[in-house]
């Protein structure tokens, strides 16, 4: 009896701490409460009725590659969700990946919580550095401490680069943002059949002997296991699922069946893939009646203009691209189905962003089967090349992204595409919205403007939660977005959220009331490493969107006053935003990695591989390594250390025998290189060494590479060209094995050494 009094006045001050009645939920939930009588604790409880939510969002689609936007690719899922839900045709992004995450995780404007850039391309300054600020609690944060169960499946683009270690530091990691469970991958892209996985913060290796295993599948298959675990054991506690797919992000892949569903559906081109998308959004409502087609830019070729093996390739790619969409769109549809099943589905939220940013413009004019080496390390593929390896395109061996001509009929009506955040087409998403208890006017368009910061907060309201002014001591910053319960009620009422700034790489927005200010785009996506010339003028646009869904009749002669107005508005609100790299600022700065100033790293057997972040360094230097190995009795070959993959790594092996050094500086066999020792080595103790001598000069120069054994030198060779910028990140790198795509069709994954490994050494030299 005691206890029961007990119990019962915990939970009677519990739910009496505030209250919030919104869309028919209950009473806001507290944190658990710390006993004076040394009681155990209650955990947080959610509001009555409060909704299990799932926020998905796929990867690079742009408005119109989706049949529920009046694309060419069928997602039915998407499709069912919209006629039970609703369609938002304004819904905007930020242009890229990490920028847009940090935004709809937190509420906030990117630049606010240190993500003006992505992750890759930080820089030390409050605005670009990549850190979201403890300020910043994350919506995944508040829901847990309100009583849900929380877990994220898919791309975390919100890691700074340095603390991708396996030691550490976990503070943006999901789990130290509040996901009480991860499954998924750190940074911006993996290959969908040897990913570079984590569970919560583990390296987890895929299956290496499953010829059917695909991320997507995997990714489904966890989030259904998760929710059904977490209704099995706590049901009476709402569920957050944050599911993330790295499709349909380069590298472009499917399975082989999914793709022979696509065969010849794009032979007619982006030009008329465009057009067709544009009747079809017309016809259906989703665009108005008035839209305006805007018209293809000079730099992207016309359809027409190329040649048939070009015609050719193109096809192949875009047709790959629709399979891995669609079949991304399958496994989603999985995982709602299984939320019917459980008989949730009716108090369910869903919000389901079709894209972080417009289709991507980054695989160049004529796309590109290895988009690493071209667009990061400088090694781009030829239309010959491309012809020769296109029946690799779409499988583990390539990183395909399509020409900007797909990209382009993807976005359509609008102008451009990814990183370009000064145009529509870059920053406008669809958005679908389905939550049958509480959504109104089901099946209709809701044409209100809105943005990635109005989900956290409309995922509050929807759980009758106040978001707190604290969380774990830290006073927490505004949230800027606008919540959107307002269209789950009427679907045509006057938007709320009434202005918006954009600013990425040079690319400036500014939205307000239906104008909307741009800058006109000085560097293509597939060219930006080449910043602007010195003094190149930065020119400004003006479109009333209110006329004008398409943006494509600029106002900026006409209304120089109108420009002017929104240019003051727009400096203001970036100097609240702290958007702007302070002067000698770049993200070419040291960044605070572990490592900085080691020179020798010693690493020692593990059937564990290391992070890109978290090993040696290589590029752009001379660099010694030391393996100290004990070859069996009977021989055997394997892995003393592989970094990387079939599409840019390198590696000391053991192969027929002899140490073997591979390097691929990308997909191309020009760019592989094979250096074997002369001798097979005798069972017992052996010393290899490996010298490169790097050329120097430019980034990503030559160098000559010598094989000693026991200290006699054994082979030397040359590689023409090394990688400079970027290591692919999917296979890491490991000692004594070689996982997933693996640096040579010579052998299988997982290419184990069967001998003892003592330790692996590599000295570096300063950089280059």
């Amino acid at each position: 009896m005691i206890r029961n009094r007990f119990r019962n006045a915990a939970r009677a001050s519990i739910l009496a701490i505030a209250a919030m009645t919104t869309l028919g939920v209950g009473a806001t939930s507290a944190l658990a409460q710390t006993r004076a009588d040394g009681a155990y604790p209650e955990r947080p409880r959610a509001p009555k009725g409060a909704p299990n939510i799932i926020v998905i969002m796929t990867d690079d689609v742009g408005f119109a590659a989706s049949s529920t936007f009046g694309g060419p690719i069928p997602t039915p899922t998407f499709d069912a969700l919209a006629a039970k839900g609703a369609r938002y045709n304004q819904f905007s992004t930020t242009a890229m990946c990490s920028p847009t995450r940090a935004a709809l995780l937190t509420g906030r404007n990117p630049h606010s919580v240190g993500f003006g850039v992505i992750s890759e391309e930080a820089a030390p300054a409050p605005g670009y550095n990549s850190i979201i600020p403890r300020s910043a609690a994350t919506f995944a944060k508040v829901l847990g401490m309100n009583g849900y169960n929380t877990a994220m499946f898919g791309k975390h683009h919100n890691t700074p680069l340095w603390e991708d270690t396996p030691v550490g530091p976990y503070d943006h990691w999901p789990m130290g943002l509040g996901f009480d469970y991860f499954y998924g991958f750190l940074g911006g892209a993996t290959n969908q059949f040897a990913p570079a996985l984590y569970e919560n913060r583990n390296w987890k290796e895929a299956p290496q002997d499953d010829p059917n295993y695909i991320l997507d599948r995997d990714l489904a298959d966890h989030a259904i296991k998760w929710m059904n675990t977490q209704r099995s054991v706590n049901g009476s506690a709402p569920f957050l699922i944050y599911y993330a797919p790295g499709s349909a992000h380069s590298p472009h892949q499917a399975p082989p069946e999914w793709i022979a569903r696509f065969k010849g559906q794009f032979d007619q081109g982006w030009d008329k893939a465009r057009e067709m998308s544009f009747k079809r959004q017309k016809a259906a409502g989703i665009i108005p009646a008035n839209a305006v087609l805007t018209p293809r830019p000079d730099v992207i070729p016309a359809w027409n203009s190329l040649s048939p093996d070009a015609k050719r390739v193109q096809a192949r790619m875009m047709e790959i691209y629709a399979a891995q969409l669609a079949f991304a769109d399958d496994q989603i549809g999985r995982l709602i189905q299984a939320v019917k099943d459980n008989g949730d589905f009716d108090n369910t939220l869903i919000v389901f962003i079709q894209g972080d940013n417009g289709a991507s413009l980054e695989g160049s004019p004529i796309g590109t089967m290895d988009e690493i080496a071209r667009g990061k390390n400088g090694m781009s593929d030829t239309l010959e090349d491309q012809i020769e390896k296109i029946d690799q395109f779409g499988t583990r061996h390539s990183w395909n992204n399509y020409a900007v001509g797909w990209a382009w009929a993807m976005n359509t009506p609008f102008q451009w595409g990814k990183a370009i955040s000064s145009h529509l087409g870059g920053v406008r998403n669809g958005m679908v919205v389905s939550w049958p208890k509480a959504m109104q006017e089901v099946g209709s368009l809701r044409p209100q403007f809105s943005h990635v910061t109005d989900i956290a907060p409309t995922l509050y309201e929807a759980a009758g939660i106040v978001p707190p002014d604290v969380v774990d001591g830290v006073k927490q910053m505004p949230i800027v977005g606008v919540s959107l319960g307002y269209t789950f009620r009427q679907a045509t009422a006057p938007g709320r959220h009434n202005e918006q700034y954009w600013e990425l790489r040079d690319n400036i927005a500014y939205y307000r009331d239906g104008w909307m200010a741009s800058t006109t785009p000085r560097v293509m996506p597939w060219e930006k490493e080449a910043p602007p010339a010195e003094g190149t003028p930065v020119e400004w646009q003006l479109y009333n969107l209110n006329r004008d869904f398409s943006q494509s009749r600029d106002l900026a002669a006409a209304n120089p006053a109108k420009l002017a107005e929104m240019q003051r508005a727009y400096a203001e609100t970036a100097a609240k935003n702290q958007v702007g790299l302070p002067s000698g600022v770049s993200s070419a700065a040291p960044r605070p990695f572990l490592s900085n100033g080691q020179t020798r790293f010693v690493y020692r057997n593990s059937y564990e591989r290391l992070s890109r972040y978290s090993f040696a360094n290589i590029m752009n230097r001379s660099w010694q390594m030391t393996a100290d190995i004990v070859v069996p009795e009977k021989g055997g070959d394997g892995a003393i250390v592989a970094q990387g993959s079939r599409l840019g790594g390198w590696g000391l092996m053991i192969m027929d025998g002899k140490p073997t050094f591979l390097y691929n500086g990308s997909i191309l066999d020009r760019d592989k290189t094979r250096i074997v020792g002369s001798e097979t080595l005798k069972p017992g103790a052996h010393q290899i060494t490996m010298e490169f001598a790097y050329d120097g000069g430019k980034r990503g120069a030559g160098a000559t590479v010598r094989l000693l054994v026991d200290g006699l030198e054994s082979a030397v060779g040359r590689v023409p060209r090394t990688i400079g910028a970027l290591m692919v990140s999917e296979g890491g790198a490991s000692i004594g094995r070689d996982y997933g795509t693996t640096l040579s069709d010579d052998y299988a994954s997982p290419f184990i050494y069967p001998g003892e490994i003592k330790e692996v050494v590599i000295d570096l030299e300063p950089p280059s």
